[in-house]
């Protein structure tokens, strides 16, 4: 690994790196939040995933969560939302909702797409064993947590590894994407046509089928301009409903689809992990 950045931030670091990526066939860039309680020994970790157009660098920069972290000795890992670099393919179009910066966290079976978009294993199983190995955390104390696309993430992979983490939470998250557009282009393109292959990565689709239940919390701004087209918690609601899933939606008045809204609400959200870490 290679440090590019470092700052002192309440009392711990935070810092930031690039390393070679076997899974995605490229380099790639995380950063890291280590609290003041990791110089004593090791802390639990929650892993943030960010959403569309989005790097590393949004959530450090813009949410805050720090000053909770510290609070809690809880350390944060934020990767990057996309395989990079030359070679990498991008969407034909420039489009912002697919290719570059817009992974989805799935592993992608379609070509060019298949050989570098590989999310889904890159944040499951390589940058945790690459943390794990590298720095004071707890491998054992693992959340997970995201936005919009990263909300998806967050909630799929929680999902469909419930063993993996003690707790998952997510801000405006794409709750169906099987049953959005966001959600239709990145998987047609990723996927492939076979719809059937998306419940896998769709998260009403995914809590119907849970055998465990995880401590689930989810806040949607009811001022979103992305809520009833791209977003729909109304789904996600439904089938926890329905499942018996224990999940808290809780519908925020006036709040939008940006960092103001999660700025807003992420010392909820450490506290509930903190809870279950």
């Amino acid at each position: 690994m290679e440090q590019i950045d470092a700052h002192r931030c309440f009392g711990g670091q935070q810092l930031r790196f690039r390393h070679p990526s076997a899974v995605l066939g490229c380099d790639m860039t995380f950063s890291i939040y280590l609290p003041p309680q990791a110089d004593k020994g090791p802390v639990p970790v929650l892993y943030w995933l960010s959403g569309l157009t989005c790097t590393d660098e949004n959530f450090v920069t813009k949410a805050g969560a720090q000053r909770y972290a510290a609070e809690h000795g809880i350390a944060i890992v934020a990767p990057d939302t996309s395989p990079r670099g030359e070679g990498v393919p991008d969407d034909p179009e420039d489009a912002y909702d697919f290719g570059l910066g817009a992974g989805f966290y799935v592993n992608a079976s379609q070509e060019p797409w298949a050989r570098h978009y590989r999310m889904y294993d890159y944040v499951v199983e390589e940058l945790p064993a690459l943390i794990k190995a590298q720095f004071p955390v707890d491998g054992d104390r693992t959340a997970i947590s995201g936005h919009s696309m990263g909300g998806h993430g967050a909630l799929t992979i929680a999902l469909k590894n419930p063993g993996r983490y003690r707790s998952v939470s997510a801000f405006a998250p794409i709750s169906s994407p099987m049953r959005c557009p966001w959600g239709e282009k990145a998987l047609a393109g990723y996927l492939g046509d076979d719809r059937e292959t998306w419940r896998n990565h769709d998260t009403s689709e995914l809590i119907r089928q849970a055998s465990q239940h995880l401590p689930m919390l989810v806040d949607q701004g009811d001022a979103d301009n992305f809520l009833r087209e791209q977003l729909k918690p109304e789904l996600l609601e439904q089938a926890a409903r329905e499942s018996g899933y224990p999940l808290e939606l809780r519908m925020q008045p006036g709040y939008d689809h940006s960092y103001f809204f999660i700025a807003s609400l992420i010392g909820d959200h450490l506290r509930f992990h903190a809870q279950h870490l």
